[in-house]
């Protein structure tokens, strides 16, 4: 396996081995399965419209293949995070938004692209954009918790 470290960032190549969900993956690196969370994106969770599509999606695009991860830092959950390039030199961030199975995770994310790619997607009511009014993961994540408190 390829590791590097440039600048305080550091990427390595690997086989996608898991699709967890459409955000999260797991790739090989030095003989243990690393989970990776797609950085500036946000699915829709498993359980919400359109979050079986996403990692449909995500599956069709990455599973088993050799990619690219790009690290930006680690997560409160212990989870590399950062950019997959999938061996056809595309970002599967990007794609993800793209085909409409992500939004822009605008609180983590300045990467204007993906800004644009969503709008795109909603413009031309791609996958969760079909919906006149998707719920965003952080608001269905919130609504979830807040009907789960007690009264």
């Amino acid at each position: 396996m390829l590791w590097t470290s440039v600048a305080g960032a550091s990427s390595f190549t690997g086989k996608v081995v898991k699709v967890t969900d459409g955000d999260t993956i797991q790739v090989m690196r030095d003989g243990k399965a690393e989970k990776i969370r797609l950085a500036g994106i946000d699915c829709p969770e498993k359980n919400q419209a359109f979050g079986q599509a996403a990692t449909k999606y995500t599956l069709s695009l990455a599973a088993q293949e050799i990619v690219t991860v790009q690290v930006e830092t680690t997560d409160r959950y212990g989870r590399l995070v950062g950019e997959v390039i999938l061996p056809d030199g595309k970002n599967l961030n990007r794609e993800l938004v793209r085909a409409g199975y992500a939004w822009w995770y605008r609180k983590y994310s300045s990467d204007i692209t993906l800004g644009d790619l969503e709008s795109e997607a909603r413009i031309n009511r791609c996958g969760l954009w079909v919906d006149p009014n998707p719920v965003s993961p952080w608001d269905w994540r919130k609504n979830r918790k807040s009907s789960s408190d007690p009264k």
